[in-house]
């Protein structure tokens, strides 16, 4: 199909999934093989071994490189695993000016593993241009951006820092993970690569760990294919199939997650025995204007703090019945954690102190359930505080 004259509801359904050839399957077959025969050495359809090659993770790469408006998408084991292949591209001594608010497991990946191997980080506060551009270094080759941040939600402005990048030639990277395709584009916006762990919102099922990297640069297309197959971090056909199957819903499902979230963030904007509602769509977000420039939409993340500590956000915690206490986010059903000991664990206290992730921030992962019956969850575990 013409992928560009179709609009993105389309294409999440039909983009890199024509019916297969032989038998006609309108949904793309599960390839699960490890390799493929040749008609004689070196002879081959184009298919030699599955690490490399794969019908079905090529029609997942195919589909989600056409959401994001890229000319290629490169689709990997995990979000960290593409997050690690990214990084791979570049050498020691290379320099990145990284978000100070990333998913725990990014920081994880940047101070304490690739530190090791000579590369240097800088975390900043993205939100602060004045104070992005002081961060640079003769050896910087590389801004990351994630936005919105994680769990702290700040909005960073892409089209600015990816112009910064440019001046100083570095590249920039996207984390749109918390947005997916459906609400933002980066590419459109300046960015040279956009990833995604597709363990959430473009899969949206909590039942497949994956990660995918996309791009319209060819030189960089061309760098992450090849470790790609020579780091071998893969995402099996299995998994692959299960993400373009929930893919096929990505437009209705990020609609009605945040449907319910902008209901739940007003609700608790009102109530007494909550201290702060962080939500992109809320006026008082201090980078809303920013969002609404930027995103289609304000996804189904919120982080609030309750009134008290750790024991009132525990005893929060301990009634509710339909929010999930569980990491990772972007499925159909709500799920619900604390940072500090969770997902953001890794960070150091002084550091989370400095963020504001508190003990009492509770991070939301606002699903597509009935939205009267997730608040009656929520005003039933506020009850206990």
């Amino acid at each position: 199909m013409k992928n560009e004259k179709y609009r993105l509801g389309t294409r999440a359904i039909h983009a890199g999934q024509e019916p297969e050839k032989i038998t006609g399957s309108v949904m793309v077959p599960v390839f699960q093989t490890s390799t493929y025969a040749q008609k004689s050495p070196g002879e081959h359809s184009g298919y030699e071994y599955a690490r490399t090659h794969n019908p079905t993770r090529e029609a997942l790469e195919a589909c989600v490189a056409s959401l994001e408006g890229a000319a290629q998408g490169i689709a990997f084991a995990s979000g960290l695993a593409t997050t690690n292949t990214i990084l791979q591209t570049f050498q020691a001594g290379d320099h990145v000016v990284c978000s100070d608010d990333v998913y725990g497991g990014t920081f994880r990946l940047f101070d304490k593993v690739l530190r090791r191997f000579g590369m240097e980080f800088t975390f900043v506060d993205l939100t602060n241009l004045e104070a992005a551009e002081k961060a640079f270094q003769p050896n910087t080759r590389l801004v990351w951006i994630e936005t919105p941040t994680n769990p702290m939600l700040k909005i960073l402005d892409i089209e600015r820092l990816s112009a910064l990048a440019h001046k100083h030639g570095a590249k920039a990277v996207v984390d749109n993970t918390f947005m997916s395709p459906a609400f933002q584009n980066p590419l459109a916006l300046g960015a040279d690569i956009v990833m995604h762990s597709s363990t959430k919102y473009i899969n949206g099922h909590s039942d497949v760990v994956g990660g995918i990297a996309l791009t319209s640069d060819a030189k960089i297309a061309q760098d992450l294919r090849f470790l790609q197959n020579a780091s071998g971090a893969v995402p099996g056909p299995w998994d692959c199939f299960l993400i373009l199957r929930g893919l096929k819903t990505l437009h209705v499902r990020m609609d009605a997650h945040q449907r319910n979230a902008m209901t739940i963030a007003e609700h608790l904007s009102a109530h007494k025995k909550v201290e702060h509602v962080i939500y992109p769509g809320l006026k008082s977000h201090p980078e809303h204007e920013l969002a609404k420039r930027q995103m289609k939409g304000f996804g189904g993340m919120m982080s609030v703090r309750v009134r008290g500590g750790s024991k009132e956000a525990n005893l929060f915690l301990s009634r509710l019945k339909l929010f999930t206490l569980a990491e990772s986010l972007g499925g159909v059903e709500s799920l619900i954690e604390i940072p500090s000991i969770m997902t953001h664990a890794s960070v150091p206290p002084g550091t989370r102190e400095k963020l504001g992730i508190t003990d009492n921030l509770i991070r939301f992962s606002v699903g597509i359930e009935d939205c009267a019956d997730l608040i009656e969850d929520i005003e039933n575990g506020l009850a206990a505080i």
